[in-house]
């Protein structure tokens, strides 16, 4: 079993930014890759940005050139830097690992609210 813990999230004006963590815990194996994603009211989950283990990066096209995503592989963290967050970036975000364990398995954080609002 893998545990994730996100941190980060909060409120913040329109043009700020914020640092979200996703530390992963318990029997990790071979992480093949983490995600960030978000859920905002009424929408669909959505994928905002990937890192894989060769440390290949995707972004939503909304988030690209505003957000980083990152990783530490001593500290098996995540992280997603937010920089000039926009009303629309409000959205609980959940990071995601695919791990290689004696198979392939995902999963998720309890996640983190963003706020964006003036």
């Amino acid at each position: 079993q893998v545990q994730l813990v996100e941190s980060g999230g909060g409120l913040v004006q329109p043009g700020g930014s914020l640092r979200l963590s996703c530390a992963a815990s318990g029997t990790i194996g071979r992480i093949i890759t983490t995600g960030w994603y978000r859920q905002a009211p009424g929408k669909q989950r959505e994928l905002v940005a990937g890192i894989t283990i060769a440390g290949t990066t995707n972004y939503a096209d909304s988030v690209k050139g505003r957000f980083t995503i990152s990783r530490d592989n001593a500290k098996n963290t995540v992280y997603l830097q937010m920089n000039s967050l926009k009303p629309e970036d409000t959205a609980h975000y959940y990071c995601k690992v695919v791990v290689a364990a004696g198979g392939i398995s995902n999963y998720w954080g309890q996640g983190t609210q963003v706020t964006v609002s003036s």
